[in-house]
Formats: C-alpha cells, sequence, structure tokens
C-alpha cells in the first residue's frame, strides 16, 4: 500500500516540480525555478502530491484578482467574478493508474467549496489534442464556455469551467 499525502509546496521541492513541468511542456507551459517562485505567491492552492514521501505530482490554482498576466485566466477574469483557475496540474506518468490527480481535484473541489467559490475553470490543449485531459475534466464536470488560439497559432485550448453547486 502506498502512502499518499497532499501538501503545500515548499522550496525544496522546486527542482522536482520544475523537473515534472518540463516533462509535460507540451500540455503545459514552460516553467523554470523563478517562475515557479512568482505562481507560487499568486496560488490559492500550490500544492504537490506525495507517494512513499517522493513527489510526483502538483497543482496550481489562483483565485480572482491574483494578479496573473496570462490569456487563459483574462478569459475567466473578464466572466466570472469569484471562481478559481486551474493553472496546471502535472502527474509523474509513472504513477499514472494511482488516482493522484483525481485526489488533487476533490481537494481542490473541496477548498473551492470552503471558500465560497462557485466555479472552477481551466483550459486544455485541443491543438495538439490533450485527450487524457479531456476525458478527465468531463469526469468532473467542466464544460466548454470557449477556445482560444495561443502561442502564434501553434495552440488552440478548450477554456473550461465547472460549476459548483
Amino acid at each position: 500500500m502506498y502512502r499518499i499525502a497532499i501538501r503545500d509546496i515548499s522550496q525544496g521541492d522546486f527542482e522536482r516540480i520544475v523537473e515534472l513541468n518540463a516533462a509535460a511542456v507540451q500540455h503545459t507551459s514552460a516553467m523554470d525555478a523563478l517562475r515557479l517562485k512568482e505562481l507560487q505567491t499568486m496560488a490559492n492552492c500550490n500544492w504537490v502530491i506525495t507517494v512513499d514521501g517522493t513527489v510526483v505530482g502538483f497543482l496550481l490554482a489562483m483565485r480572482e484578482r491574483a494578479g496573473y498576466a496570462n490569456p487563459n485566466y483574462d478569459f475567466f477574469a473578464a466572466r466570472y467574478p469569484v471562481f478559481l483557475y486551474i493553472d496546471r496540474i502535472v502527474i509523474a506518468p509513472e504513477h499514472a493508474g494511482l488516482k493522484l490527480g483525481t485526489r488533487l481535484y476533490e481537494a481542490l473541489f473541496d477548498r473551492a467549496r470552503a471558500q465560497g467559490v462557485p466555479v472552477l475553470t481551466c483550459e486544455y490543449n485541443i491543438e495538439p489534442p490533450n485527450e487524457p485531459s479531456r476525458r478527465f475534466h468531463d469526469r468532473f464536470g467542466f464544460t466548454e464556455i470557449g477556445t482560444q488560439t495561443l502561442d502564434g497559432g501553434k495552440k488552440r485550448v478548450s477554456l473550461q469551467a465547472a460549476t459548483l453547486g
């Protein structure tokens, strides 16, 4: 049996988080330690998930008025006065199947409810496609509310929202 835990990111996790992000950069965006520190200061949720004490994934999510300069965040900020934006979630591929992303999202939905946040938002790539992310978000009740082309036309994202009941 694995020991799985979710906790806040600490400075000692940065190297591993940057490594995990780099391995998934085709589905996220580039992030070095300096950028991670910047995002962490804006984040309402900045968590790692560990298996037997080893960091195997992370999640960053920002509330409204976080001061985050990002076109996807801006899309949601223009539509929702109160929201929680999931900037990124990454799980090491070798730990797929342990439902670690599900555990992080369950904790995130619980946090949002506790804070009175009515909607969670995120995006995932539709060009190039990220089918696993689409299926994952569908299970949590996310629906498309728009699309956006980014990176000079190299990427198109589905902008998603899930209303909390």
